[in-house]
C-alpha cells in the first residue's frame, strides 16, 4: 500500500494529505471534503506510512496490514469500526495473528479499520510494486550492463530512487536561523 502523503492529526478526525509548505506551517487537505487549512509545529502529526502494529516478534507496518486486508477482501471495504470490540479484535487477528494484545489498544484497532474504510471510500488505497519486483528489475538492469561491459550511471540512479522512496518526507518546516 502506498500511504506516502497521508497523515493523521491529533485532535482532528479523519485523514489528511499534505498539499504544501510555508515558512511556519504545512498546508493539509482533508481527504473527505477537500477542505484545506494550515497546521503548525505544535500539532501532533502521524504519517500513516510510519505507523506500525506491535507483535510479539516485531512491528508490522500499517501498509502491510492494509495490503493483507485489501487482498483478502478483493479490494472491497472491511468490517465497520463501530462493530463490537471482540469482532474487531478477531478480524485483526485474521491479518496479524501474533499482535501484542497488551500494547495494541481497542482505540488503535478501531482507528485501523476506520482509516482503511476511509481510504477505500476515497480511493486512496493504492497497491505499489512489491520489493521483490523492484529487486528483479534492478537485477535485470545489472545483467544488461554487464553484457555491455560498460558501467552505467542509471543503476546508481535507480537504486538511489528506490532508497529515496523508502525514506519518509519530513513534515515539519525548517526553523528560522537566528543570528
Amino acid at each position: 500500500m502506498d500511504l506516502k502523503d497521508i497523515i493523521s492529526i491529533s485532535g482532528k478526525s479523519g485523514l489528511f494529505s499534505t498539499v504544501g509548505k510555508s515558512k511556519n506551517n504545512v498546508i493539509v487537505e482533508s481527504i473527505i471534503d477537500k477542505k484545506r487549512f494550515p497546521i503548525f509545529n505544535t500539532n501532533k502529526i502521524s504519517a500513516l506510512s510510519d505507523i506500525s502494529i506491535y507483535t510479539y516478534e516485531e512491528e508490522v507496518l500499517l501498509s502491510d496490514i492494509y495490503r493483507k486486508i485489501y487482498e483478502s477482501n478483493d479490494g472491497k471495504a472491511t468490517i465497520d469500526h463501530s462493530e463490537s470490540t471482540e469482532k474487531l479484535r478477531a478480524k485483526l487477528e485474521e491479518f496479524v495473528p501474533n499482535y501484542d494484545k497488551e500494547q495494541v489498544y481497542n482505540s488503535d484497532i478501531k482507528k485501523l479499520f476506520q482509516w482503511y474504510n476511509l481510504l477505500h471510500k476515497t480511493k486512496k488505497l493504492k497497491l505499489k510494486k512489491s520489493e521483490k519486483e523492484d529487486s528483479k528489475t534492478e537485477k535485470e538492469i545489472i545483467k544488461v550492463d554487464k553484457s555491455e561491459k560498460k558501467p552505467k550511471k542509471q543503476i546508481s540512479k535507480k537504486s538511489n530512487t528506490a532508497i529515496r522512496k523508502q525514506i519518509p518526507k519530513k513534515i515539519q518546516t525548517p526553523q528560522k536561523k537566528s543570528g
